[in-house]
Protein backbone atom coordinates (compact mmCIF):
# COMPACT_ATOMS: atom_id res chain seq x y z
CA UNK A 1 0.00 0.00 0.00
CA UNK A 2 1.62 3.45 -0.95
CA UNK A 3 1.26 6.26 1.52
CA UNK A 4 0.75 9.97 0.45
CA UNK A 5 4.30 10.24 1.35
CA UNK A 6 6.20 7.92 -0.81
CA UNK A 7 3.73 8.96 -3.87
CA UNK A 8 5.14 12.80 -2.61
CA UNK A 9 8.64 11.68 -2.96
CA UNK A 10 8.02 9.87 -6.02
CA UNK A 11 6.54 12.98 -7.86
CA UNK A 12 9.28 15.11 -6.39
CA UNK A 13 11.81 12.67 -8.20
CA UNK A 14 9.75 12.13 -11.23
CA UNK A 15 8.50 15.89 -11.96
CA UNK A 16 11.89 17.23 -11.37
CA UNK A 17 13.64 15.12 -14.28
CA UNK A 18 16.11 13.68 -10.97
CA UNK A 19 17.11 10.56 -12.83
CA UNK A 20 20.39 8.52 -11.90
CA UNK A 21 22.05 6.96 -15.07
CA UNK A 22 20.80 3.83 -14.87
CA UNK A 23 17.16 4.76 -13.68
CA UNK A 24 17.76 4.25 -10.37
CA UNK A 25 17.81 7.37 -7.79
CA UNK A 26 20.91 8.21 -6.44
CA UNK A 27 20.55 8.71 -1.80
CA UNK A 28 21.12 12.13 -2.55
CA UNK A 29 17.76 12.19 -4.83
CA UNK A 30 16.04 10.46 -2.15
CA UNK A 31 16.91 12.56 0.35
CA UNK A 32 16.06 15.83 -1.41
CA UNK A 33 12.69 14.65 -2.19
CA UNK A 34 12.09 13.47 1.10
CA UNK A 35 13.61 16.84 2.30
CA UNK A 36 10.92 18.42 0.00
CA UNK A 37 7.77 16.15 0.98
CA UNK A 38 8.99 16.66 4.56
CA UNK A 39 7.20 20.04 4.13
CA UNK A 40 3.90 19.14 2.86
CA UNK A 41 3.77 16.95 6.10
CA UNK A 42 4.34 19.41 8.90
CA UNK A 43 2.47 22.10 10.06
CA UNK A 44 3.90 25.21 11.13
CA UNK A 45 3.32 27.24 14.03
CA UNK A 46 1.37 31.29 13.21
CA UNK A 47 4.23 32.13 15.07
CA UNK A 48 6.97 30.89 12.66
CA UNK A 49 8.53 34.15 10.70
CA UNK A 50 7.56 35.05 7.66
CA UNK A 51 10.03 34.03 4.96
CA UNK A 52 12.07 36.06 2.06
CA UNK A 53 9.34 36.55 -1.05
CA UNK A 54 7.07 33.77 -0.21
CA UNK A 55 9.71 31.32 -0.59
CA UNK A 56 9.98 27.75 2.00
CA UNK A 57 13.76 27.38 2.60
CA UNK A 58 15.36 24.27 2.94
CA UNK A 59 18.44 24.97 4.45
CA UNK A 60 21.66 22.94 4.92
CA UNK A 61 23.51 23.67 7.39
CA UNK A 62 27.70 22.42 7.39
CA UNK A 63 28.78 20.78 4.39
CA UNK A 64 26.74 20.20 1.28
CA UNK A 65 25.98 16.26 0.76
CA UNK A 66 23.97 17.03 -1.61
CA UNK A 67 25.18 19.45 -4.10
CA UNK A 68 22.54 20.55 -7.30
CA UNK A 69 20.62 17.31 -6.46
CA UNK A 70 18.66 19.59 -3.88
CA UNK A 71 18.46 22.92 -6.22
CA UNK A 72 17.08 20.18 -9.01
CA UNK A 73 14.30 18.61 -6.99
CA UNK A 74 13.45 21.68 -5.57
CA UNK A 75 12.97 23.57 -9.14
CA UNK A 76 9.53 24.56 -9.92
CA UNK A 77 8.03 23.10 -6.66
CA UNK A 78 6.15 24.53 -4.16
CA UNK A 79 5.15 23.80 -0.12
CA UNK A 80 1.33 25.53 0.68
CA UNK A 81 1.48 27.93 -2.50
CA UNK A 82 5.05 29.11 -1.47
CA UNK A 83 8.46 28.53 -3.63
CA UNK A 84 10.72 25.91 -2.34
CA UNK A 85 14.36 26.90 -2.38
CA UNK A 86 17.52 25.46 -1.12
CA UNK A 87 19.70 27.79 0.81
CA UNK A 88 23.05 26.83 2.14
CA UNK A 89 23.99 28.26 5.53
CA UNK A 90 27.25 27.63 7.80
CA UNK A 91 26.10 28.62 10.93
CA UNK A 92 22.84 28.50 13.07
CA UNK A 93 22.96 32.53 13.28
CA UNK A 94 22.00 32.52 9.50
CA UNK A 95 18.81 30.12 9.53
CA UNK A 96 16.03 32.93 9.74
CA UNK A 97 13.40 32.03 7.79
CA UNK A 98 14.25 28.35 7.68
CA UNK A 99 11.84 26.34 7.47
CA UNK A 100 14.24 22.93 7.64
CA UNK A 101 16.92 22.45 8.34
CA UNK A 102 19.15 19.58 7.03
CA UNK A 103 22.29 19.37 9.20
CA UNK A 104 25.01 17.43 7.77
CA UNK A 105 27.38 14.95 9.11
CA UNK A 106 30.37 17.48 9.29
CA UNK A 107 28.43 19.55 12.30
CA UNK A 108 28.39 15.74 14.40
CA UNK A 109 31.14 17.20 16.88
CA UNK A 110 29.16 20.18 17.72
CA UNK A 111 25.29 18.48 16.99
CA UNK A 112 24.72 20.10 20.81
CA UNK A 113 25.37 23.23 20.69
CA UNK A 114 23.66 23.56 17.11
CA UNK A 115 20.12 21.59 18.20
CA UNK A 116 20.59 23.90 21.66
CA UNK A 117 20.55 26.95 19.12
CA UNK A 118 17.82 25.80 17.03
CA UNK A 119 15.59 24.33 20.31
CA UNK A 120 12.13 25.65 20.21
CA UNK A 121 12.16 27.40 17.04
CA UNK A 122 9.61 26.72 14.49
CA UNK A 123 12.24 24.95 12.34
CA UNK A 124 11.98 20.97 11.33
CA UNK A 125 15.68 19.70 11.99
CA UNK A 126 16.91 16.67 10.11
CA UNK A 127 20.02 14.76 9.68
CA UNK A 128 21.79 11.51 9.05
CA UNK A 129 23.83 11.60 12.14
CA UNK A 130 23.88 8.33 13.75
CA UNK A 131 22.28 9.53 17.23
CA UNK A 132 20.51 12.24 15.80
CA UNK A 133 17.37 11.86 17.49
CA UNK A 134 18.53 10.52 20.86
CA UNK A 135 20.65 13.56 21.27
CA UNK A 136 17.17 16.01 20.28
CA UNK A 137 16.88 15.77 16.35
CA UNK A 138 13.28 15.23 14.75
CA UNK A 139 13.95 13.49 11.64
CA UNK A 140 16.92 10.81 11.45
CA UNK A 141 17.45 9.32 7.89
CA UNK A 142 18.34 5.70 8.42
CA UNK A 143 19.12 2.95 5.99
CA UNK A 144 16.78 0.08 6.26
CA UNK A 145 18.25 -3.07 3.28
CA UNK A 146 19.77 -0.48 1.05
CA UNK A 147 16.37 1.64 0.87
CA UNK A 148 16.55 5.79 2.51
CA UNK A 149 14.12 5.60 5.36
CA UNK A 150 13.76 7.91 8.60
CA UNK A 151 12.95 7.81 12.54
CA UNK A 152 10.66 10.73 13.90
CA UNK A 153 11.66 12.21 17.50
CA UNK A 154 8.09 13.88 18.70
CA UNK A 155 8.95 15.82 21.64
CA UNK A 156 11.65 18.46 20.10
CA UNK A 157 9.00 18.86 17.33
CA UNK A 158 6.18 19.32 19.41
CA UNK A 159 8.41 21.54 21.61
CA UNK A 160 9.12 24.10 18.90
CA UNK A 161 5.10 23.92 17.79
CA UNK A 162 5.51 21.71 14.69
CA UNK A 163 2.94 18.95 14.18
CA UNK A 164 3.71 15.64 12.17
CA UNK A 165 0.70 14.48 10.09
CA UNK A 166 -0.23 11.03 10.64
CA UNK A 167 0.92 9.99 7.07
CA UNK A 168 4.09 10.98 7.86
CA UNK A 169 4.49 8.90 10.87
CA UNK A 170 3.00 5.80 9.58
CA UNK A 171 5.59 5.18 7.07
CA UNK A 172 8.50 6.66 9.68
CA UNK A 173 10.31 3.43 10.71
CA UNK A 174 10.01 4.34 14.67
CA UNK A 175 8.26 7.57 15.97
CA UNK A 176 9.70 8.43 19.75
CA UNK A 177 6.75 10.31 21.67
Amino acid sequence: MKTALAIACAMALATQGVHAQQGRATEAQIKSAYLYSFGKFVEWPSRAPATAANTFPICVLGRDPFGATLDEVLQNASVSGQTAVARRIAATDQVAGCRIVYIGPSEATRLDVVLAALAKEPILTVSDIPDFTDRGGMIRFVSDSKRVRFEINLPPAHAAGLVMRSDLLRVATAVRK
